[in-house]
């Protein structure tokens, strides 16, 4: 994928760090939930445009109705193929036990290599208007054995399942129960993994790197989104947040790729926003060390 620039890119940093090339990759995705309204009009532009910025993968959120962004499995596959974009992963909120082989089959069939489940499945999200909190109805155990059931799902097709959490996660219930823990302290490693978003474990005022720590090689993904000084949503690289300190710990959180996010962007145009993101990505990764504490 873009091999002349990446490769470009990649001696600079072994002239600067002196890291081989197998220790060091320099890919950078995108979360295309940052741009789901101007994804309902022309998708194949605006993944063009993405590409064009210069990202090298994609995380969509846009699979419905057996399709990702109004285009069957295979014919996604084959535009971003034509594009030089990878799929990498894709959310799947829509996720229940009597569907999972179905979708999970078109995630296969689309290219993706990860299936993300980004809120407790099959109506336990909830969202409170009034407060704009989120949280979840049911038990632990109950997203757990489904966590469990449909990762086993997802390995036997050849893929991968991960959890995406927000703020709610990292927040002990009336029990005292971390869920982002519990999910990680229950379900089957084989099976099982997480996709961390660092702007809402950051928002819940959660210790990142004692997560981490807890948790090695359970972390495949990274949403990256930083935060203002009023504790917005930000492009990366224009907010507070230490990615730095973060991404350090990469090697023991099991890091497979990471992807910018920007839910909301405010009086910033999203697709002015995703080219500031791809900046800050490649300042993160022209910065982060593999060397950890």
């Amino acid at each position: 994928m873009k091999s002349l620039y990446a490769l470009g890119i990649f001696l600079s940093l072994v002239s600067c760090a002196q890291q081989t090339q197998e220790d060091f990759d320099d890919e950078v995705g995108l979360m295309l939930y940052t741009i789901r309204d101007q994804m309902k009009d022309n998708p194949k532009e605006k993944l063009e445009r993405v590409a064009s910025i210069g990202y090298d993968y994609i995380e969509s959120a846009g699979y419905e109705n057996g399709t990702y962004y109004g285009m069957i499995p295979s014919e996604f596959k084959q535009f971003m193929d034509d594009i030089d974009l990878e799929p990498m992963s894709s959310h799947h909120g829509s996720m229940t036990y009597e569907n999972a082989d179905k979708e999970i089959a078109d995630a296969v069939a689309a290219g993706f290599d990860f299936v993300v489940i980004p809120v407790p499945p099959m109506g336990m999200f909830t969202y409170d208007f009034e407060t704009r909190s989120m949280g979840m109805k049911g038990s632990p155990e109950e997203l757990v054995a489904f966590l469990n059931t449909v990762g086993k799902k997802a390995k036997n097709a050849g893929v991968d399942l991960l959890y995406h959490n927000h703020d709610f996660e990292f927040k002990p219930s009336e029990e005292g129960i971390v869920l982002a823990d519990y999910i990680l302290e229950n379900t089957d490693p084989r099976y099982v993994n997480f996709q961390l978003d660092l702007f809402w474990a950051t928002y819940a005022e959660a210790d990142i790197e004692a997560f981490i720590k807890r948790h090695p090689n359970r972390i495949k993904a990274f949403h990256v989104k930083d935060m203002d000084s009023e504790r917005n949503m930000a492009p990366v690289g224009k907010g507070t947040i230490d990615f730095a300190s973060i991404f350090k710990h990469q090697k023991t959180a099991g890091l497979e790729f990471f992807v910018a996010e920007q839910d909301f962007t405010g009086d910033l145009d999203p697709m002015d926003a995703i080219v500031l993101s791809y900046q800050g990505l490649r300042d993160i990764v022209k910065t982060f060390s593999k060397d950890e504490d």
